[in-house]
């Protein structure tokens, strides 16, 4: 059992690179004791994960930016102070928006999640957006790993 107290100024922390998007583990499951994972996620315009399933809630606060998140059959639009929360089961999925990269700070609960992130992703050399790639991410593999921490990630369409 943690009993430890997580303090992390900006930069610090594991930083991912996924997606074409920079994740910035604030606290992990481990930390937590497993009550909750937080990542910071700076993604570029239009680099959303795909539709995907959660097997915990997941609550979103964008901090810069802005996204249209996709919650079931509805779009919701979220600016700079918008804040979502999507039990766990829910089909979602979110995209930024807007010229500008957007920033977000996620919170899971129960935590654990950072382990697929760690896992999908790749550690990032920098805390900085990864050089954008000429090849499409492999969401098959991205799926098969998400596939062992509970998660349910669907092809876009």
């Amino acid at each position: 059992m943690s009993d430890a107290v997580v303090c992390r100024k900006q930069g610090e922390g594991t930083a991912l690179w996924m997606l074409g998007g920079l994740y910035e583990v604030k606290l992990s499951g481990e930390e937590s004791d497993g009550s909750a994972t937080v990542i910071e996620m700076t993604l570029p315009p239009g680099q959303g994960p795909p539709p995907h399933v959660h097997p915990g809630a997941e609550s979103v606060y964008v901090l810069e930016g802005s996204i249209d998140y996709h919650i079931g059959d509805d779009v919701v639009e979220g600016t700079a102070g918008s804040f979502f929360h999507i039990p766990a089961g829910t089909l979602e999925r979110f995209e930024p928006t807007g010229d500008v990269p957007v920033r977000l700070l996620v919170t899971y609960a129960p935590g654990g999640i950072d382990r697929f992130f760690a896992e999908a992703g790749e550690q990032a050399p920098a805390l900085t957006l990864p050089p954008p790639s000429d090849e499409p991410p492999d969401l098959e593999r991205i799926s098969a790993i998400g596939t062992r921490y509970g998660m349910d990630i669907r092809a876009p369409g």
